[in-house]
């Protein structure tokens, strides 16, 4: 019998061998030292890195992360890590197990679309097992990889903002105009859309309650209507781990919490960062539109804003017209936008989905 032609035995051994990359689930508790070291010098401060792991993937109230490593034949340890945070969540009324993407990671030597491609789709085939949703908000140049993987575009996330005193914008635009005139022409831009503001949503605006950490929602949240549209979970359990007990990052302040008040009790309430001159909101929830503030509630808190300080309100929404007109109608213009990516496990449907996510559905 005649010898195997060359290309048949390579062809062979080719089929032989083991890959020279294959993904695994991870374990939170068990591959903590592993993650942290394929996280060394790629995703932050090393520190504080491992300050969010023990917070982010042991610390949970939802339980810890959907995790995927990566191993390489010719390597003892994980070359790269990925996770899904778990997130409890809403959808169409009822309670789902949903995970954000997170902590994509790989060594320096290892950096290349194939490794990071077979770690992305070991963890979506990890999420199928394990959840109803994932979702997550690569970069935009990563839309054709993450199609590539299985996930669609469910949205956009947008972030809106509205001056709340102008003396600084004026001051910007009208770069000759001397500081005291920017101040007085900026007063009266204020004064003018103060009245704007007021013709448009009438009666007085709500008591305004400033805390450090978060506040006890639970009345307001059970008592709140919610959208059938995907949405988290906001008990205070989740509110306090998620605000209160994250790891201090020392280059930004502290989350700050705006509760408004009427005659009833706890009107709605906001979780907001500062940055400079502009107050960032994260998160936020009413007691009677649930995630559609009224007009009112907008314009307590811009006031609420103005009264400490504040230039510039921003606030980033992937959700639907209807719920985002209270924002529009008070003033606040799209600023820029990035895609959010996943994929419902229950359902194919094409096209966006119906979502209500924020700033805080993120992983920090």
């Amino acid at each position: 019998m005649s010898a195997p032609e060359p290309q048949a035995q390579q062809a062979s051994a080719a089929q032989a061998s083991p890959p020279a990359y294959a993904a695994r689930d991870g374990d939170a508790a068990r591959d903590r030292d592993a993650v942290l070291a394929v996280w060394q010098g790629n995703l932050g401060q090393d520190a504080r890195m491992a300050a969010k792991y023990d917070w982010f993937y042991l610390r949970a109230p939802a339980g810890a992360p959907v995790m995927q490593l990566l191993a390489h034949a010719g390597a003892a340890a994980p070359v790269g890590a990925c996770s899904a945070g778990r997130r409890r969540m809403l959808r169409d009324g009822l309670e789902i197990r949903a995970g954000v993407l997170v902590d994509l990671a790989v060594t320096p030597e290892h950096r290349t679309l194939g490794p990071a491609l077979i770690l992305q789709q070991g963890l979506f085939a990890a999420g199928k097992r394990e959840l109803d949703q994932l979702y997550g908000f690569p970069n935009p140049k990563a839309a054709p990889v993450f199609k590539r993987i299985g996930y669609r575009k469910l949205g956009d996330m947008v972030r809106h903002a509205r001056v709340v005193r102008h003396a600084l914008y004026v001051q910007r635009r009208a770069t000759r105009l001397p500081a005291p005139l920017a101040a007085v022409a900026g007063a009266f831009f204020d004064i003018g859309t103060g009245l704007r503001d007021r013709w448009r949503v009438g009666g007085s605006a709500l008591h305004a309650h400033w805390h450090d950490r978060a506040p006890d929602i639970d009345a307001l949240w059970s008592a709140s209507p919610k959208p059938s549209a995907l949405t988290a979970v906001r008990d205070a359990a989740h509110l306090r781990w998620r605000f209160d007990d994250a790891p201090v990052d020392a280059s930004l302040p502290p989350f700050r919490h705006l509760l408004l008040r009427d005659a009833r009790g706890d009107a709605a309430w906001f979780a907001t960062r500062a940055d400079a001159h502009t107050l960032h909101v994260h998160d936020a929830w009413t007691r009677d539109g649930g995630a559609t503030p009224s007009p009112a509630i907008v314009l307590s808190l811009l006031r609420a804003a103005r009264k400490a300080g504040f230039s510039v309100v921003s606030v980033e929404l992937a959700t639907n017209a209807a719920r985002l007109q209270p924002w529009r109608d008070l003033g606040f213009e799209a600023r820029g936008q990035r895609p959010v990516f996943g994929t419902d496990f229950n359902a194919g449907a094409e096209g966006d989905a119906d979502l209500h996510l924020v700033s805080a559905d993120e992983d920090e």
